[in-house]
């Protein structure tokens, strides 16, 4: 049985074969020789993906991470009153595109691929996330949304992702943002910024999400349960070590310590509600190719569907938002859907009235320290709560410094 993990949810595979019978003696040296052949490309592989032997490969991860800044940025400035949810992940995606397209030209790099490696969601209010709508299903933003911004992008299978929240209307002079949105905001951070200074060679994942725990407590929020924080490797955008924001007895995940030159993608999701979101009755558009399932499929339509998924998504989450065919991309999606050969990100969601906070960023594991690469900055002026954190472990951990940061000459030293 094998496990796809994505955002919020599992999917469980179940994985038989048959095989013809074989004479033993033979097949004993043969499965020594293909074992030891495995092994060794598989070495190959792994010496191939670290940037301990290939620093290109940081490279590359700073370029997407660098990509997703700028682009969070400019969506950033699309959410105002009035705009429309369609039309901002539309231009989000573009300027993703655009901005991979200006990177790796050059033959010499030998970038197969780059592009999105997360469509552009945007979770208003109580929606936890996964919001990429279709045109006639979209909604506008107005004065007060608490609007959390989610994507990602990757340059040959190296991939950076990035989520940021913020207020529609908010002014530190005019209007601050108070009582939940500011609590959930604030404590959100401060679980981010203190999970970024646990992710240490040495340090293990359920350190991590005890303190998620006990920022939450201070603001009276809770942890969404379901969201886990993975390894991205090469073309893997969920890795199987991960960081679980809250464990349940439902719900856990194996200790692993973190190790040098890892590369995780903390995401932190609370909420002021339960933290236990459920299924919205809109529709799901993002997907990602299940690889593990083949299928011949049956009509016209799913397979121009199924072709631009293998051409544009082969290993990456995608939103059918963004398909030109909206009627081959909904009647493909179904028949896919129905023989296995796409995972859902699901429109999950808290209690109307209730609100919910996210925070994400990448970061690398160096032998002299965390590197964050696309911590995105965050104006604290902006939310005003009465909740002030006095845990001596919490303060002592939030105060300490943060991974590393560039030198004038560009190199990077610790902060």
């Amino acid at each position: 049985v094998s496990t796809q993990s994505t955002w919020g949810y599992q999917i469980f595979t179940g994985i038989s074969w048959q095989m013809e019978p074989i004479d033993k003696k033979k097949s004993k040296k043969k499965d020594k020789e293909e074992e030891e052949e495995e092994e060794g490309s598989e070495e190959e592989e792994e010496e191939e993906e670290s940037f301990e032997k290939n620093p290109a490969i940081l490279d590359k991860y700073r370029s997407a991470a660098i990509i997703t800044s700028d682009v969070l940025k400019f969506v950033i400035g699309l959410c105002i009153p009035g705009a429309d949810i369609w039309e901002v992940c539309q231009k989000g995606d573009k300027k993703i595109e655009e901005e991979v397209g200006k990177v790796y030209t050059s033959k010499k790099s030998k970038v197969k691929e780059k592009g999105i490696a997360f469509p552009t969601c945007i979770n208003v209010n109580e929606v936890c996330g996964h919001f990429s709508p279709l045109k006639d299903e979209s909604r506008k933003l107005v004065e007060g949304d608490l609007v959390k911004i989610d994507l990602g992008c990757h340059i040959d299978g190296f991939i950076a992702q990035i989520a940021h929240t913020i207020v529609i209307g908010a002014d530190k002079a005019a209007k601050k943002v108070t009582a939940k949105k500011a609590e959930v905001v604030l404590a959100a951070r401060n679980c981010y910024e203190a999970a970024l200074r646990l992710l240490k060679e040495g340090n293990l994942n359920t350190q991590i999400t005890k303190m998620i725990g006990q920022v939450s407590a201070i603001y009276k929020v809770s942890p969404v349960e379901g969201v886990l924080s993975h390894r991205v490797k090469k073309h893997m955008i969920d890795g199987d070590d991960v960081i679980i924001n809250k464990t349940t007895t439902d719900q856990k995940v194996e200790e692993h310590k973190f190790e040098k030159f890892e590369v995780y993608v903390i995401d932190i999701i609370l909420s002021t509600g339960e933290g236990k979101p459920k299924d919205t009755e809109q529709r799901t558009t993002v997907y990602k190719r299940a690889l593990e399932t083949s299928y011949s499929l049956k009509l016209k339509h799913s397979r121009s569907f199924f072709h631009t998924v293998n051409q544009k998504y082969p290993t990456m989450p995608f939103s059918i938002a963004s398909f030109d065919d909206g009627t081959s991309a909904r009647v493909g999606v179904a028949e896919c859907i129905n023989h296995d050969l796409l995972h859902i990100y699901p429109i999950l969601a808290e209690k109307s009235g209730e609100f919910v906070a996210q925070f994400k960023a990448t970061a690398v594991l160096l032998p002299s320290g965390t590197l964050v690469l696309n911590d995105y900055p965050f104006d604290k002026e902006l939310y005003e709560t009465s909740i002030k954190i006095e845990d001596k472990e919490v303060l002592d951990l939030l105060n300490a410094p943060l991974g590393r940061k560039k030198d004038q000459k560009g190199k990077d030293k610790p902060k």
